[in-house]
Order: structure tokens, then C-alpha cells, then sequence
């Protein structure tokens, strides 16, 4: 790992470093929500801006991780990474600067800074998906050079990322129209049954990649671990559906 870190780009190090900030902040607030003894419920909670450090940063980490694999260009992953790290910081940032303001950080429209809160939280999220979809089209070009084990691992977590921002945007569209509607708790309410499949497809990026590069250190020829790979994924297909059947 410290010769990782010493061959890694500077921008490879920066996002590193955002990313377990963000991550420390998520773990800072889980102590504040628990000491507080306040709801883990509801828009106002201290664990929204719990899960959104705690995710974003282990986020942050993974892909930069794992885009290190791909072949492309060492500008281009340049500006796409550090666009997600930035964005990143803003989105967990504006969150829990609404959460220690006691107001909701989504799909709330009430005063004019809010509103600008929440519509710079929905195109950061665009952002994000802009920035994975190209680190996602970069792994499906053929790759020479990477075992077919990992080479499939990167591809599955990252379409499947794709898929948590898709439910992502799901989740966002549904609840703007529903506060702008003049109904913002149901807005909440609605977009809360959809949180279990966005957090499960979100990390799959990490998963299944981190299980490639395990199996690396293994004795098994590439085809069994190929086969390996390939399962765990399906099982994980198999838990998203439970999921979203359960919680959906």
C-alpha cells in the first residue's frame, strides 16, 4: 500500500485525503447524533449529514481506487476525479450545514438560500453522474493488461453505480415535484423508500473490485476467479432486488 501511494498522481493523493475527511465528518456526526440522544428519523436528523460523510467519503476513496485501472487519459481521469472530489465536498458540506441549521437540506424551497441549497445539491448530482458515466464508458473500451476477473469487477460496480445515481435522480425529480407541489413531507416520506437501494447500489463500485484484487493474492487460475467474480455479482443483483421488492 505505501508503494501505491508513492506511485499515485497528485490528484490520486488529494481525493485520498478528501475522501477520509468526509469520511471523518460522517464518523464525527454519528458520535454528535448519539450523544444528542435526537431522532435518527426525518429531513432534520444528524444522520443525514452522518451517511452523506460517511458515504461520500468511502465514495471518493473507491473510485479513486479503483479508476487508477483504467486506460485513459491521465488528464482526462484528472478533471473527472477531481470534478466528483470536488463536488463531493460540496454536497456533504451544504448538507450538514442545513442539518446543524435545523432546516431540510432536499426539496426545500422555503427562503431563497434555501432553495439555492437545494438546486446546487440536485446539479451536483448531475455532475457526478456525468463524471461516472465517463469513468464507466472508459471501462467498457478493452483493457489489456488487467486479469478478466478485475477488468469484469469494474465494469459490474461501476454500471451498478450508475444505477444508484439513476435512483438518485429518481428520488430527487419525485421530491422536488412533490414540494413544489405544496406537499414536502410527503416529498420526504416518498423519496425514503428508495434510500435502502441507492445505499446498497452505491457500493457495489467497492465490493466487488475490492474481491477482484483479493483473489489476486490467491493460488487459483484466472478462470476460477473469473468465476467468482462473476457469482458474488449476481448474488449482489440478487440482493438489490430483494432490497428494492422490500423497501421499494
Amino acid at each position: 500500500m505505501r508503494g501505491a501511494w508513492r506511485r499515485s498522481r497528485p490528484v490520486d493523493r488529494v481525493a485520498y485525503k478528501v475522501g477520509a475527511l468526509l469520511f471523518g465528518s460522517g464518523l464525527v456526526h454519528l458520535v454528535v447524533l448519539v450523544v444528542s440522544g435526537t431522532s435518527w428519523e426525518g429531513p432534520l436528523s444528524y444522520r443525514k449529514a452522518m451517511t452523506f460523510g460517511l458515504s461520500f467519503g468511502l465514495t471518493v476513496a473507491t473510485l479513486t481506487w479503483a479508476t487508477s485501472f483504467l486506460r485513459m487519459s491521465a488528464r482526462l481521469r484528472s478533471v473527472l476525479l477531481g470534478a466528483f472530489t470536488a463536488v463531493s465536498v460540496v454536497e456533504v458540506a451544504l448538507v450538514t450545514l442545513q442539518v446543524w441549521r435545523g432546516v431540510p437540506s432536499h426539496f426545500n424551497f422555503e427562503t431563497g438560500f434555501d432553495t439555492a441549497v437545494s438546486m446546487t445539491l440536485a446539479m451536483g448530482g448531475a455532475v457526478i453522474t456525468a463524471t461516472v458515466l465517463a469513468f464507466t464508458g472508459a471501462a467498457l473500451r478493452p483493457a489489456a493488461g488487467l486479469p478478466a476477473s478485475m477488468i469484469f469487477a469494474l465494469r459490474f460496480g461501476l454500471v451498478v453505480l450508475l444505477g444508484a445515481l439513476v435512483v438518485g435522480a429518481l428520488m430527487i425529480a419525485d421530491g422536488v415535484s412533490l414540494a413544489r407541489g405544496g406537499d414536502p413531507q410527503l416529498a420526504y416520506t416518498t423519496a425514503g423508500t428508495l434510500k435502502p437501494v441507492h445505499a446498497v447500489t452505491m457500493h457495489a463500485i467497492l465490493v466487488v473490485p475490492a474481491l477482484a484484487w483479493l483473489l489476486r493474492f490467491t493460488a487459483w487460475p484466472e478462470r476460477r476467479r473469473t468465476l467468482v467474480v462473476r457469482l458474488v455479482s449476481a448474488a449482489y443483483v440478487l440482493v438489490i432486488a430483494a432490497v428494492w421488492l422490500v423497501f421499494g
